[in-house]
């Protein structure tokens, strides 16, 4: 390791991950430059779309606006961490069968903000799922998928 280079070691999707990245680097960069995770995309590169959207010890956030150095001994989620023994989660399914998605850009983001969403109101309304995806831009799909794909798996939250 350089002087120019600071050392990151990450949980990453369950498994203990490291390499060695420059004190600048966003975090989005490091995941898909030095760990091969390429479900993260860094669109607008400001938090504004939503593309670049990962867990962080169970936090969403936007990795185009964190360094990576800041992110070392963290737990990160990316969406290919989001299905379990090759099974797609409730959410994936759910946006799979009602077509939510089409490029792929947005998905990361709605994704996690459906998660993050279900896990804190199971009697979400339609309103309170459009306000959670709010920080994500959708260039395909209009947001009516979307907001079917998370209502539907709301509606099959027990209560």
């Amino acid at each position: 390791m350089t002087a120019q280079q600071a050392k990151l070691t990450i949980i990453l999707n369950g498994a203990h991950r490291s390499a060695e990245v420059d004190p600048r680097m966003l975090l989005a960069e490091a995941l898909r430059e030095s760990f091969g995770v390429t479900g993260v995309k860094t669109g607008c590169a400001t938090g504004d779309c939503g593309a670049c959207t990962i867990a962080v010890d169970g936090s969403i956030v936007k990795s185009c606006l964190l360094l990576a150095a800041g992110a070392d001994g963290a737990d990160i989620t990316t969406i290919e961490g989001l299905a379990q023994a090759g099974e797609l989660s409730e959410i994936q399914q759910a946006f799979w069968s009602e077509y939510a998605f089409q490029c792929g850009f947005c998905l990361s983001g709605m994704l996690f903000a459906a998660r993050d969403l279900i896990s804190r109101n199971v009697a979400a309304g339609d309103e309170d799922i459009r306000k959670a995806i709010s920080g994500n831009l959708c260039r395909c799909t209009g947001y009516e998928n979307i907001v079917s794909a998370i209502r539907k798996v709301i509606e099959a939250q027990p209560s």
